[in-house]
Parts: structure tokens; C-alpha cells; sequence
């Protein structure tokens, strides 16, 4: 059987091929007294990894093709997974090694939002990617108020206070305006929320407590959950009026002229993360010397995907154009991995930094990244009672393994792969990074501090607050 969607050679009897080759090797090394090749230490070597087709896999289809996992000794099946409560249940029930993952995704399941496992993440696989699209409608309404660039384009990003006036009017004739997110500890759900919050529209709380998950309590705008592939069709339906999600949806509503995004993640809070590489924490401690390898092929594929300004980007959208992978056309998937972004047909606008999967540190798995996402949970009532700041830095601190990464980067470093200036100086990295106000409405967000920053946001649960 063929061990990945990608027709690039037949790999399984060449990673036989390899493996015989290299236990040929360690036998050898031993009966010589030298010390054994490090594919011994490889606890694992055969393992299946989930992904859901969306652009921001492609670290995991790169280190896939250029071979990083074989030169790590690890032969892998990429497989894609329904949506993402199916690749999280198969990762906790062991029928998969790992996958990639909504940051929230390891958060959630070790605080028990939804199913609880303990789960964790050494890998941030990028950063920013996502949009907010709505349908032509909804386009045409905010487009009698937006303001315009000299060329007659609206300017963006589009703020939500423009959205407001549409959503009241919706009200009025007793039609709720309806958006969808792709699951309820995604990005796209606390970024949609935030930036509907930002114009003064409440997105609804939970009440887990009380049994009522819909997210939908006291809601100015009703939000539910949709597969990623399944947004442009739903909203062309007329399900919903618009839609948050990573790429190539955004893109794909703009090819099938149904919709219009309005803003990115970037403008929505700057150089985000967005997806990692998850594992259960049993799965590490059973397996740790392969998780680190692991680690190391994906940091490879990420300082890949960035070499050079972006020089092997289109490369890497034709790859993961391929049905196994994406499955969107590639002038689709084209679009926002090179550094641009349409808004409309013919708006095509400079966005370099949409997807980025190394500059910045962004493989380096932060405490104040884990954190942002937890204050979310607990300002929209996913987490339903207050707890301190060290209960947030704990869990943190639990979920997010820089260590492991850190023993990666190492490896890599000491092997002449990776350069130490490729890298945060390990020895001072606290794993916060500095407070920032880079968000769409100002707010500044201090990762130590995360009750004064949940108390700091106009709408939304505070302090002992719970939901009635």
C-alpha cells in the first residue's frame, strides 16, 4: 500500500529498502565496537500522521517529500481526516502517531473541553493564515458604507463596525445573521469572535455547566461549526451569511464568485499562531526519541517553506495541490502561499506575511500563545468559572513542550543542519513573548498577566463572572 496521497515514487518497498539498509548498518557499527547509527534510538519508525486539507499542512507533506522524516529514520503516512473532532479522537484512540492540529486542540482536550485527553504540542506550524469571508449580500451592504481608496477599492481591512448595521438590520426583519467556524476550540472561532467583539457585537457564550455547547447564549450573531472544504458550498446555499477560515476556502470564494473576504487573521492580531503538530502525552513518553525526530523533520520543512524570501513557495503550492493533499487548484492555493491575497476579482492586494512557517520563531511552541488561547475560552465561557494566572501558565507550561523543541533544535544544530542563530537563544527564552497591541481593536495582550487582560476586553465574561 502506497504510504502517502502524493504519487511521487513507490515508497513503501523504498523505505523497506532503506530500513534494511540501515539496521544492516547498526548491526554492523555493533559487531565493530563504533557507536550505533542514531536510527537505532528510534523507538517507532513506522508512523501514520492525520491533517486536514487545508494550505497550512504543508510542513507535514514537505518534510514528507524532501525526505526529512527518512533521514530522521521515521517512513510516514500522511492521511486526511474528515474534520477535526474525527483526527483528535483517532489521535487519543492510537490510530494515529500525531496531526496537525488547532492550536486549541491540545488545550482543550487537556482542560476536558469536549473529549478530555492529554494532549500536547513541541511544534507551532505556522503562523496567520486564516480569513473572514461573507457573501456577495452581505458584501453589497457593507459596501454602502465602507470607505474607499483613491482607486475606488474598499479599504481593508473592512472593521466590524461596519458589519454591525447589517446584522441589526437582520434583526429587525427576524432573520438571524448566521457565520460559521470550523470547530469550537479553533483559531477561526476565537478570531471571528474577537473580531465581531472589536465592532461591538456579542458572538455568544457557552454554558458547559449547564450542558449548552451551541456557543449561542445571549448572541448578536449565531455562529456553528463547518468543515473547512464545506464553507464556500454552505454559504453558497445560503446556510450562513459568512464564514472564518484557513486557506484555500477565502480564495476559493473569490474563484467561484459567491463571496468576499474582508480581513485576515494578520490584521486581525499580527503574526497569530494557527495550527501545531499534536500528540498525546502518553504517545511521548512511550516514544520520546522518536517525537524528537519527529520535530526535527518538521523544523526542516518549515525553514524550507521560508528559505530564501519565500523563494520555494509556488514549489510547494503545486505539491500540495495534489488531491492527497489540498485538492484545490493550484493558482488557488497559489495565491495567499506567495504572499498575496484577493479580496474580490482583480483586488488582488500584497499580504507577505499571510502564511509564515518559520521566520519569527514560529515553530517555537510559546506559553503566551497557549495562553491567548485559553483567556478566549474563559472570556466566552469554555472555561466556566474564574482561575488564577498560575492555573493559565500551568497548563500552559503542561501542553506546550518547548523543551522537547529545544532538543530538537539541538540535534539540528550539532548535526550542521540548522544554524543556532536559526533559533531563540534557548538559554534566556522564558517563553512569553513581549506584551503586544497588535490586535484589531488596540487591546494590548500581556501573556503573564492573563485575568487582567480577560478583564481589559469590553465584551465577555470577567472575573467570577458565569454564564446565567
Amino acid at each position: 500500500m502506497n504510504r502517502n496521497p502524493s504519487s511521487r515514487h513507490p515508497l513503501q518497498a523504498h523505505a523497506d529498502s532503506v530500513r534494511r539498509t540501515l539496521m544492516s548498518a547498526v548491526l554492523v557499527a555493533g559487531v565493530l565496537g563504533m557507536p550505533a547509527l542514531a536510527a537505532d534510538k528510534i523507538e517507532k519508525p513506522d508512523l501514520k500522521f492525520g491533517f486536514i486539507k487545508l494550505t497550512d499542512m504543508v510542513p507535514l507533506a514537505i518534510a514528507y517529500e524532501k525526505r526529512y522524516f527518512e533521514d530522521e529514520g521515521l517512513y510516514v503516512t500522511l492521511e486526511a481526516q474528515a474534520n477535526w473532532k474525527v483526527l483528535l479522537d483517532r489521535v487519543i484512540s492510537g490510530e494515529l502517531d500525531g496531526a496537525h492540529m488547532l492550536a486549541g486542540q491540545p488545550l482543550g482536550a487537556t482542560i476536558g473541553y469536549g473529549t478530555k485527553a492529554d494532549v500536547i504540542t513541541a511544534f507551532s506550524m505556522d503562523l496567520n493564515g486564516n480569513g473572514i469571508t461573507v457573501s456577495n449580500a452581505v458584501m453589497a451592504k457593507l459596501k454602502e458604507k465602507l470607505p474607499r481608496q483613491a482607486d475606488g477599492k474598499p479599504v481593508h481591512p473592512v472593521k466590524a463596525e461596519y458589519l454591525k448595521p447589517v446584522v441589526d438590520a437582520y434583526r429587525k426583519e427576524g432573520k438571524p445573521f448566521k457565520m460559521g467556524m470550523v470547530f469550537p476550540v479553533s483559531t477561526h472561532n476565537y478570531e471571528l469572535r474577537y473580531w465581531l467583539a472589536s465592532g461591538g457585537m456579542n458572538p455568544g457564550y457557552y454554558a458547559p455547566l449547564k450542558g449548552d455547547t451551541s456557543g449561542n447564549i445571549s448572541a448578536d450573531v449565531l455562529l456553528s461549526v463547518t468543515p473547512p472544504p464545506q464553507m464556500p458550498a454552505t454559504m453558497e446555499a445560503g446556510t450562513i451569511d459568512g464564514y472564518c477560515v484557513g486557506e484555500p476556502w477565502n480564495q476559493q470564494a473569490v474563484v467561484k464568485g459567491i463571496g468576499a473576504p474582508v480581513i485576515t487573521d494578520y490584521e486581525i492580531w499580527k503574526n497569530n499562531p494557527e495550527k501545531v503538530f499534536g500528540v498525546t502525552a502518553g504517545w511521548n513518553d512511550k516514544y520520546p526519541n522518536t517525537h524528537k525526530a519527529v520535530v526535527k523533520a518538521l523544523i526542516r520543512a518549515a525553514y524550507w517553506l521560508d528559505a530564501d524570501n519565500n523563494k520555494n513557495r509556488k514549489e510547494a503550492a503545486r505539491i500540495i495541490s495534489k488531491s492527497g493533499y489540498v485538492g484545490a487548484d493550484f493558482d488557488v492555493i497559489d495565491n495567499s502561499m506567495t504572499g498575496t491575497f484577493e479580496y474580490e476579482k482583480g483586488d488582488v492586494r500584497p499580504v507577505p506575511d499571510f502564511n509564515v512557517f518559520f521566520r519569527y520563531n514560529a515553530t517555537y511552541p510559546y506559553y503566551s500563545d497557549a495562553i491567548w488561547y485559553l483567556t478566549q475560552m474563559r472570556r466566552w465561557g469554555q472555561i466556566a468559572e474564574y482561575k488564577p494566572d498560575s492555573w493559565y501558565k500551568d497548563i500552559a507550561k503542561q501542553v506546550y513542550r518547548s523543551d522537547i523543541y529545544a532538543a530538537a533544535a539541538k540535534e539540528l544544530i550539532a548535526e550542521g543542519k540548522m544554524k543556532a542563530s536559526d533559533f531563540p537563544d534557548f538559554a534566556k527564552e522564558s517563553g512569553f513573548k513581549p506584551a503586544t497591541n497588535e490586535f484589531i481593536d488596540g487591546v494590548t495582550y500581556d501573556g503573564s498577566k492573563p485575568n487582567a487582560y480577560i478583564d481589559s476586553l469590553k465584551i465577555g465574561l470577567k472575573g467570577k463572572d458565569v454564564v446565567k
